[in-house]
């Protein structure tokens, strides 16, 4: 059975201080007292003394002025080490305290005037850099020392967290126990105790006529609000013209894996089809950082997380069957730098954009054209000479090719590693808007879009078919027709 000292109850209200014994010990001094807080503190415990002292012994508080409040705030380790230093910015940032900011309304003349400053003091940035939203902080305390020797700094422990912020948002850290278990605080030491506390909710039930006056009166504000969102951003957006569909491509290069050198970096290229524009101020190209690689598993992967955007516009003239709009293509180029200025290519690969909206994530396998013979490895090797493509679109179909075949007989090619991308894609056309019917037309060119996009394996298979089923049809004209008889007849 626990001593009574060991079990205690206390109610304790919004900023209500209640002394630790290390504070009556402390303030009970006149020269102990530097501050008028403290001196305050000094009054208030000679007249607890003198009405028969104190009704708490474990559970205490600090409330928003304390200096533990103070301390608490100045600092918060990010680790659970008990070394960590804080970092430069760490301990500049510590010093804006948001519970102390004065906060003053902003008029609306000089917020037109003053844009921008030019020439910010240090006391602009360490004030506008943080969350500056004023919150008054309450801590409840507890004194786990043991048995008969109270008043230990090292055996405090922080119970609950209270803060309020000028919004009126209240957080409470723990939260209140409820039905949950209770909350434990394990003390190191000879014994190894084992704490349980719990923290109800005491504050008085609201009338159901006060509940429904205050919610009248968020439902108010929130529709003001509203208003003045909508009046900020506009009751229109601004529509593609009519017969086109606007594509917005939000990419991410994520890695790349599996090459044979390290120091990677990515080059990527769009290559825009008939019927496809962009804006002039849309750059269709761009280039990573160069990343030395880690090892992951079995291979080493270099991590970029280079994002991209894309603006696109498809102008679709002839929507019949036998026009079939192709889809955006990205190219990508894979090269490694090292420390000696080696420039080597590692790879090409290709991804058509995807048809259907939403996000979408690609392993997009890559090769690299070679040369026959050691001396083409020796010099990759040793100067970092490696044959490269002229032109990015030969990677699939070259941009000038006019022809009906394609061929690469001949051009031998290596295959190396992979990129990894994640795409996000969101289509806009006013055909979304209009009456079933176009919206099914719409609906049906992308779905041929789509099919277009993987024609080239897809014809593939078509075209050696019908080479089959035209082979086999000669092979039977030619045949005797006493032989098809027989055949037939047998089958």
């Amino acid at each position: 059975r626990l001593p009574d000292d060991d079990e205690e109850e206390a109610e304790v209200g919004w900023q209500e201080k209640l002394f630790s014994q290390f504070e009556v010990d402390l303030y009970q001094h006149k020269s102990a007292c530097l501050t008028p807080l403290d001196g305050q503190y000094h009054e208030e415990i000679l007249k607890l003394e003198k009405a028969g002292g104190r009704k708490n012994h474990r559970i205490f508080t600090y409330t928003d002025n304390d200096r533990f409040t103070n301390l608490e705030e100045h600092y918060q380790k990010v680790t659970d080490s008990d070394h960590e230093v804080p970092s430069y910015l760490a301990e500049w940032m510590a010093n804006v305290r948001r519970r102390r900011q004065d906060r003053r309304p902003i008029e609306a003349s000089s917020l037109k005037s003053k844009i921008i400053t030019w020439e910010p003091s240090d006391e602009f940035k360490r004030n506008n850099h943080v969350i500056n939203t004023p919150v008054q902080t309450m801590y409840i305390m507890g004194d786990l020392g043991p048995y008969g020797k109270l008043g230990l700094r090292e055996h405090e422990h922080v119970l609950c967290t209270i803060k309020v912020d000028s919004n009126g948002v209240i957080t409470v850290k723990p939260d209140f126990t409820g039905t949950k278990e209770a909350y434990k605080v394990e003390v190191a030491g000879e014994k190894q105790e084992v704490w349980r506390y719990t923290i109800e909710n005491m504050s008085a039930q609201v009338q159901s006529e006060e509940e429904e006056r205050e919610q009248h009166v968020f439902r108010d504000l929130y529709g003001r609000h509203k208003e003045y969102l909508s009046g900020l951003v506009g009751s229109e957006f601004e529509m593609p013209p009519p017969g086109t569909l606007r594509l917005f491509v939000n990419g991410e290069i994520i890695s790349a894996q599996g090459y044979e050198y390290d120091d990677l970096h990515v080059q990527f290229f769009v290559g825009l089809p008939d019927q496809w524009s962009s804006p002039a101020f849309e750059q269709l190209s761009g280039v990573t950082q160069t990343c030395a690689t880690k090892r992951v598993g079995l291979d080493n992967v270099a991590h970029f997380s280079c994002p991209f955007t894309l603006d696109l516009v498809l102008t679709q003239e002839d929507e019949s069957e036998e026009s079939l709009p192709q889809w955006p293509v990205l190219y990508f180029r894979v090269a490694s730098l090292d420390s000696w200025q080696r420039y080597r290519i590692e790879g090409y690969g290709s991804l058509v954009l995807p048809t259907s909206p939403g996000l979408h994530v690609f392993s997009i396998p890559t090769w690299r054209p070679v040369e026959q013979g050691i001396v083409a490895e020796l010099r990759r090797f040793f100067i970092g000479d490696s044959p490269e493509l002229e032109d990015i679109t030969y990677i699939r179909i070259p941009s000038t090719f006019k022809g009906e075949r394609l061929s690469r007989f001949g051009f031998r090619t290596k295959a190396t590693g992979s990129i990894k991308l994640r795409l996000s894609c969101l289509q806009q056309s006013r055909a979304f808007l209009e009456s079933s019917a176009l919206r099914q037309r719409m609906q049906s060119v992308l779905g041929r879009a789509g099919g277009s996009s993987q024609q080239s394996s897809v014809y593939t298979v078509l075209e050696a078919f019908q080479r089959a089923r035209r082979r086999l049809r000669e092979a039977r004209e030619s045949l005797p027709q006493d032989l098809i008889g027989i055949s037939t007849s047998s089958g």
